[in-house]
């Protein structure tokens, strides 16, 4: 068996496990045994592919392995790992660690939201692993699914609206991605569905191309946040319980990025230079529109979740840009954000099960009350907006410097419509500090003015894990990003070579 099949083969584990779980501390304990194998897996993933690079392997993508599934379409279940599979899976598995800690004191039915938890992070796994787009499709659309009970089951607000309100949009985008996976498989002569081997044929016309692009873009643009469908987003995060936003917004929604670099820019390069200059247009929007957003928002899941809409645009943004570096500051970016958000998620759910308010009207002088909580959400805060030794300054310098020397293609509407764009996406950093610092003054500092808040507790042991193990990763990522930068690089080259810019 291919070692990647044990991203699978462990959470499949780990749901058979709970299933015959009889109390909470052997539902803990699965959990917590299954969390901490897929993060070894993961470190020892990561430590070999570096190690694999360094003694001159030059091969596409490492651990090929490919199995006969459905021979009539044929489909396979094939799986392989390039630089930028490493880093998601790498921050998958980091979410689902501190997640599970995260979630350590939930109730009620905590052998069954530990069940759907485990069916979203199997999705996840096998969706990052895999090269063939059916089974793409298929991991793609087995984390999306339990989304609608995690939320409208165990979240808080209008959790069943929110919960319809995603699903349908999600499945919306899906119905989108199905027509353009059948349209890629078909006029690229229906031989195979790999994308390794679609994307060496590349005998897609250009007019069909052009035709398709839409299709697959949009629909895994739904779940980036592309703008305007990016509305189900603020409403599934504030609505979600703590664990399920910190995976929706650090992971799941790196399942859009992700898709549409692997799948609609490197499957179809030539409508990506022709038709990329409109959807950049979108991507800027998103960025503006959602650090704006964020702003006169008063629910503190609400502004990291237009916040998340902002970062998450920047990833589109900079793929569109079409550079290398820029290219390589996009899954910078998925990596910063998903430890970012996770770590913000976490903490925003610490603080409302003490004070049962999320309005930051309401609160205030929280440093007195609860300072190992407050320091967290203050460096969660000083990442965000970018302080140098965090995640988010090289992640986002490397965005803008990419996107700023990017070469203008035939389909741009003017010579200087990429560094437009970029100027007016710069402009979010400004807005970013102004809602972080905003929101850090109004509930950390100052007199408290709940005095029931004093009698309230700081972190317990369980949740300062979750905390500490997000920071560090953070701050790690942060001072010393060559350690993926280079194998991430190296990753974006074989896509970018398609399409034709480099």
């Amino acid at each position: 068996m291919n070692i990647l099949s044990l991203f699978v083969v462990i959470p499949v584990l780990m749901l058979l496990g709970l299933w015959i779980a009889r109390n909470l501390n052997q539902v803990r304990g699965v959990m917590v045994a299954g969390a901490s194998c897929l993060l070894a897996l993961s470190v020892w993933l990561t430590y070999y592919f570096v190690t694999e690079r360094a003694a001159g392997n030059t091969d596409e993508m490492l651990l090929v392995s490919r199995i006969p599934w459905f021979k009539p379409l044929n489909i396979e279940y094939a799986v392989g790992i390039d630089g930028i599979s490493v880093v998601m899976l790498l921050l998958s598995s980091i979410i689902v660690f501190t997640g599970t800690f995260a979630s350590w004191q939930l109730k009620p039915l905590t052998k069954e939201y530990f069940l759907w938890f485990t069916l979203l992070s199997t999705g996840v796994f096998g969706f990052f692993i895999c090269t063939d787009m059916f089974t793409m499709f298929m991991f793609y659309e087995v984390a999306l699914i339990p989304m609608y009970l995690l939320i409208g089951v165990w979240g808080s607000g209008h959790k069943e609206y929110a919960a319809m309100k995603l699903t349908l949009m999600l499945m919306g985008g899906s119905a989108l991605l199905i027509l353009g996976i059948l349209g890629i498989y078909y006029f690229s002569g229906h031989t195979t569905m790999n994308v390794n081997d679609i994307a060496a044929m590349h005998n897609i016309p250009e007019e069909i191309q052009n035709a398709f692009f839409p299709f697959i873009f949009i629909g895994f643009g739904v779940l980036g946040a592309l703008f305007p469908f990016h509305t189900w987003s603020p409403d599934g995060h504030a609505s979600a319980p703590t664990a399920v936003s910190m995976l929706h917004a650090g992971v799941l929604m790196k399942l859009g990025g992700y898709g549409c670099f692997r799948i609609a820019m490197y499957l179809l390069p030539d409508a990506a230079q022709d038709l990329s200059w409109i959807f950049l247009i979108l991507t800027t929007i998103s960025v503006v529109y959602g650090a704006l957003s964020a702003c006169v928002q008063t629910d503190l899941k609400y502004i990291n979740a237009y916040s998340s809409v902002s970062h998450c645009g920047l990833v589109l943004f900079a793929l569109l840009m079409m550079s290398q570096t820029a290219c390589t500051g996009a899954v910078l970016q998925m990596l910063s954000h998903g430890l970012m958000t996770a770590l913000f998620f976490a903490l925003i759910g610490m603080i409302y099960g003490r004070t049962h308010t999320r309005d930051i009207r309401e609160l205030a002088g929280l440093m007195k009350i609860m300072p190992f909580l407050a320091v967290g959400y203050v460096i969660a805060g000083l990442a965000n907006l970018g302080l140098p030794g965090f995640s988010g300054f090289i992640a986002e310098m490397t965005i803008f410097v990419g996107s700023f020397g990017a070469k203008e293609l035939s389909g741009d509407p003017s010579s200087s419509f990429r560094m437009v764009a970029t100027i007016i996406a710069c402009m979010s950093i400004v807005v970013t500090a102004v809602y972080i610092l905003r929101v850090v003054g109004k509930i950390l500092y100052g007199e408290v003015e709940n005095k029931h808040y004093l009698e309230l507790t700081d972190a317990t042991w369980d949740e300062r894990v979750a905390v500490v193990c997000l920071i560090f990763c953070v701050a790690g990522l942060g001072c010393a990003p060559f350690f993926f930068s280079d194998i991430i690089s190296d990753a974006t080259a074989p896509i970018l070579h398609s399409i034709g810019v480099m």
